[in-house]
C-alpha cells in the first residue's frame, strides 16, 4: 500500500528537469587550485563541461536530474573519473574533486588514472583501506543510514546481532576501534554508549552531513594510532556557498531538518547544520504514545567554511549528542524489582586552519575540545515495596586536543608528511553502589585527574615507478598516567602489476589506551580497605602483517583478496594463573580484576571481495572471511576469543528504476543485505550453582570454547526518489532483519523461573522514512 502511494505521488507537468553541478578541484598533495582543469559530462554529444577558473572553481548548468559519470583532466595530472554522480532537483550537486600528479609529466600526454571507486581518500594508506560515500549509506539495506553499521558489509567486518552498531574487525574486540573527525579523534560518536565502548544502538552523526570517508581494517598509516583493530576516519562536507538549501526528514528513529548555504552573495563561506530529535520521545511529548522505556535522543552537526583568500582557509565543525532512558525490571509476576534512569551524552567542536605556502608545501593546524560521558540512578524496593536509593553513578571525560601537521611534496616521486598532536585529558568519575556482598555501599572508582597524550608521526611516500608506490614511517605516542612511550614503524607497498591486477603489502606496529576504568577501578576488601591495583597498567600493543591482491575484470567487476595475521601483546589479563579474563573478550570499559599486562593473542585469515560497482542502475557486493581468533592469559592456554565466528559471508545487491520517461525524474531502489555469520563464543551457565547462588555462575573450565547460534538475517531496503522542478523528495522503507530471526547470541541464568534463558539477535525493524529537500 506503502509503495503504491510513493508510485502515484501527484504528477506534475511534463518538463525537463535539471540542476546544477559544481564545485573545486585541487592537486591531491598540496590542495593548491588546478586553474584550466576541465569537467565534462561523460558521453554527452555535443560535449558538455567547464573550464576551472582561477580558483579551481567549474559550473555545470542544466544538467538532467539522475546519475552522470565526469571525466576530470589536467596536463600534467592523472586523468580522474567520478562515476554516477547523482544529481537531483531539490539541491545542487557540489563536488570537492582532486586530482594526483603524474609520474611522468609530458605536456602532451595525458595518463589515466586506476583508482578504484573504493580507494580511500589518504594517500598514505595502501592497504586494508576502503573509502565510503553517504549514497552507500542510503543504498546498504539494514545500514539504518548509519555509516557504523553499513561497513559491517566489509570484509573482515561484522556487527552486534543485538541491535548495537559495534564493529567487529578480524574478530579483535569492537574497543579496538578509533573514531575521528575532520581530522581529529573524537569521543565514541553514538548514542546509550557506555564508558570504554565504541558502539551503540544511533549514531549521533546523521549520514547527510558527511563527505566520502574513510575505513581502515590493518596496517594503518603513520598518521594514526591510539588503535587496535580499526580506524574509522569520517570527513563533514561543506555547505552550498552560493545557493540556501534546506531539508526536513521525518522517521521512525528520528525527526531532523538541515539548513545549508552562504553567509552573503560576496563571499565563498558557507554553513551547514542539522539537527535531529527522536521521533518517539516527540509523540510522547504530544500525548500520542504513552508506554515506558522511550528513548529520548538529539544530536546536532555542523561545519562552518570560512576562505581567507591567500591568507588560507578555517573551518569550523562540531558534533553533539545527548540520550536518555527510563529503565523499569520486573519479574516473572509483574512486580517491580528495581527502577532509575540512564543517560549519556558527547560533544566536539573544533576548529581547521589550512594554508598552501606554494605548490609543494602545506600546513594543517587544528584545535579541539571533546567531551564525553554517562551515568545511572538505580533504585530497588526494600522489604516494604519501597523505592530506595542503590547505585549512582556518573563517568565524565573532557579532552583539548591540539594538532600540527605539515606536508611537502618535494618532486613528483617523493612526498614527506609530518605531524605532532597533543591531548590533555581530564577524567571526573564515580560509582558509587550496595555491595551485598560486603553488606555496605562502597566506591567502584572515584577519580578526577588530568593526563597527557602525546603523539608524533612521520610519513614518507615514495613513487619508485608510476607502477610502484613505497609509504613507510613512524608513529610515536607518550601517555602521561602510566608513563608508557611507544615507538611504532609502519611501511606498505603497492605495486601495479598491469591495468588489471594489483599487490598490496603492509606492516603495522600499533598500541590503544585501555579505558580509564580499568586504571582506576577500585577493588574493595571485607575490613574496609581499597586499592586501585591497575594504576601503572601499560598500553594493549599489536603487530599486523597484511599481503592483498587485487584483479579488475572489467571496468565496473573488481576483486581483492587479503591475508592477514595479528600478533597482540601486552595484552591486560587477570593476574592469576587460573583465570580466564582478557580484555580482547571485553566490548567495554568495566573491570573488576587486578590486571597485569602480560596476556596475548593472534588473529589470522584470509578476506574475499567480489564488487560490480553502481553502473548502469544496479550493482553487487559478495564478501566473505575465513580466521581465527585466540588469546592466552597466566593460565597459559590458547582459547577463542569471545568473537571467533570463525567466518562470515555477506551478500549486497540492488537496482534502480526509472519510473518516468525522464532519466532520474522517479526513480525507485530495491536492495537486499543477505549475511549469514559464525556465532559468538560464549562461556556456559553453570546452572546447578546458579540456582545454589541465586545468581549467574559461570563454567570458566568451558570458557569461549563453544560457539552460540550462528546469526542468518536478510534486509530489504526500498527507496523512492521522485525529482520537480523545486524540490527533492526521497521516501525510504529500510527493513532490519526482514525474517524476524531470533538466533541466540548468549544464555544467563533467570533467577526468576531458575532456568537458562538466552540473549537473543534483534528482532525485526522497520524504518521508514520520508525527506524532502529544496
Amino acid at each position: 500500500m506503502l509503495l503504491a502511494v510513493m508510485i502515484s505521488f501527484a504528477p506534475v507537468k511534463a518538463q525537463e528537469i535539471t540542476q546544477t553541478i559544481r564545485g573545486s578541484v585541487k592537486d591531491e598533495d598540496a590542495k593548491f587550485p588546478l586553474t584550466g582543469a576541465t569537467v565534462i559530462i561523460a558521453g554527452t554529444n555535443p560535449v558538455k563541461g567547464a573550464v576551472c577558473d582561477v580558483n579551481g572553481s567549474f559550473r555545470l548548468d542544466r544538467v538532467p536530474v539522475g546519475r552522470v559519470d565526469l571525466v576530470i583532466s589536467f596536463i600534467g595530472y592523472e586523468e580522474l573519473r567520478v562515476p554516477n554522480v547523482l544529481v537531483s532537483s531539490g539541491k545542487e550537486t557540489v563536488l570537492e574533486l582532486e586530482m594526483r600528479e603524474s609520474f611522468v609529466k609530458m605536456e602532451e600526454v595525458l595518463v589515466t588514472a586506476r583508482k578504484d571507486k573504493g580507494e580511500v581518500l589518504n594517500e598514505m594508506a595502501v592497504i586494508s583501506a576502503r573509502s565510503f560515500s553517504v549514497d552507500e549509506t542510503k543504498r546498504y539495506a539494514g545500514a539504518l543510514q548509519d555509516p557504523s553499521r553499513m561497513v559491517s558489509a566489509f570484509a573482515g567486518v561484522t556487527g552486534d546481532p543485538e541491535g548495537n552498531n559495534d564493529i567487529v574487525v578480524r574478530g579483535n574486540s569492537p574497543k579496538g576501534i578509533l573514531w575521528r573527525l575532520e581530522g581529529i579523534e573524537i569521543p565514541n560518536p553514538n548514542h546509550f554508549s557506555d564508558e570504554g565502548s565504541t558502539g551503540g544502538p544511533i549514531n549521533a552523526i546523521n549520514s547527510e552531513l558527511l563527505a566520502n570517508s574513510d575505513f581502515y581494517t590493518g596496517a594503518f598509516a603513520p598518521e594514526y594510532g591510539d588503535a587496535l583493530s580499526g580506524v574509522f576516519d569520517m570527513h563533514m562536507r561543506a555547505g552550498n556557498n552560493e545557493k540556501h538549501e534546506y531539508s526536513v526528514g521525518l522517521g521512525v528513529l528520528g525527526t531532523d531538518i538541515m539548513a545549508e548555504g552562504p553567509f552573503s552573495k560576496k563571499y565563498h563561506g558557507s554553513y551547514l547544520v542539522n539537527y535531529r530529535y527522536s521521533s518517539l520521545a516527540l509523540l510522547d511529548n504530544a500525548g500520542i504514545v504513552d508506554f515506558d522505556g522511550i528513548p529520548r535522543y538529539q544530536d546536532l552537526g555542523f561545519k562552518l567554511m570560512l576562505p581567507a583568500k591567500r591568507y588560507g582557509t578555517f573551518s569550523i565543525f562540531g558534533l553533539g549528542g545527548k540520550s536518555s532512558l527510563d529503565v523499569t525490571e520486573e519479574d516473572n509476576e509483574g512486580i517491580v524489582t528495581g527502577q532509575g534512569d540512564y543517560s549519556s551524552r558527547m560533544g566536539v567542536i573544533g576548529l581547521n586552519y589550512t594554508l598552501s605556502f606554494n605548490e609543494q608545501n602545506l600546513m594543517k593546524v587544528t584545535l579541539a575540545a571533546s567531551g564525553n560521558g554517562s551515568g545511572y540512578i538505580w533504585n530497588e524496593p526494600d522489604t516494604l515495596s519501597q523505592m530506595q536509593f542503590n547505585a549512582k553513578a556518573d563517568w565524565e571525560k573532557s579532552s583539548l586536543r591540539s594538532s600540527l601537521m605539515f606536508s611537502s611534496k618535494i618532486n613528483q616521486r617523493n612526498r614527506v608528511v609530518a605531524g605532532l598532536k597533543f591531548t590533555r585529558h581530564h577524567y571526573d568519575m564515580y560509582e558509587y553502589y550496595f555491595d551485598n556482598d560486603l553488606d555496605r555501599f562502597i566506591y567502584g572508582i572515584n577519580m578526577n585527574m588530568n593526563a597527557d597524550h602525546w603523539q608524533g608521526y612521520l610519513s614518507w611516500k615514495w613513487r619508485l615507478t608510476d607502477d610502484i608506490t613505497a609509504v613507510s614511517g613512524l608513529h610515536g605516542g607518550y601517555f602521561s598516567l602510566n608513563e608508557d612511550l611507544t615507538l611504532e614503524p609502519r611501511v606498505g607497498l603497492n605495486w601495479q602489476i598491469n591495468p588489471k591486477q594489483s599487490i598490496n603489502i603492509g606492516y603495522g606496529s600499533h598500541s590503544k589506551i585501555e579505558s580509564i576504568y580499568a586504571y582506576y577501578r577500585i577493588n574493595n576488601t571485607e575490613a574496609g580497605a581499597s586499592f586501585a591495583p591497575n594504576k601503572n597498567l601499560g598500553l594493549s600493543k599489536a603487530q599486523h602483517y597484511v599481503l592483498g591482491y587485487g584483479h579488475r575484470f572489467t571496468k565496473n567487476l573488481n576483486a581483492k583478496i587479503e591475508f592477514y595475521c595479528q600478533n597482540l601483546y601486552n595484552i591486560p589479563v587477570e593476574s592469576s594463573d587460573t583465570s580466564v579474563f582478557s580484555m580482547l573478550n571485553s566490548d567495554e570499559g568495566y573491570v573488576d580484576e587486578a590486571l597485569v599486562n602480560k596476556g596475548k593473542g593472534h588473529n589470522y585469515g584470509i578476506e574475499m571481495t567480489l564488487e560490480r560497482y553502481f553502473a548502469n542502475q544496479y550493482y553487487f557486493l559478495f564478501t566473505s572471511s575465513l580466521y581465527n581468533s585466540e588469546y592466552k592469559t597466566l593460565e597459559d592456554k590458547w582459547r577463542n576469543t569471545k568473537y571467533n565466528g570463525n567466518y562470515s559471508f555477506n551478500l549486497l545487491a540492488g537496482k534502480e528504476f526509472n519510473l518516468s520517461s525522464q532519466a532520474g525524474k522517479k526513480v525507485l531502489g530495491v536492495n537486499a543485505k543477505f549475511y549469514y555469520n559464525g556465532g559468538l563464543r560464549y562461556v556456559p551457565v553453570d546452572l546447578e550453582e546458579s540456582r545454589l547462588e541465586g545468581e549467574t555462575e559461570y563454567i570458566l573450565s568451558r570458557a569461549w570454547n563453544e560457539k552460540i547460534d550462528d546469526i542468518f538475517q536478510m534486509n530489504l531496503c526500498i527507496t523512492y526518489r521522485i525529482n520537480r522542478p523545486k524540490a527533492g523528495h526521497e521516501f525510504v522503507v529500510d527493513i532490519y532483519n526482514l525474517t524476524n530471526a531470533r538466533g541466540k547470541t548468549g544464555e544467563y541464568y533467570n533467577e526468576y523461573t531458575n532456568a537458562i534463558d538466552y540473549d537473543r539477535q534483534l528482532n525485526i525493524l522497520p524504518n521508514i522514512m520520508y525527506r524532502i529537500h529544496f
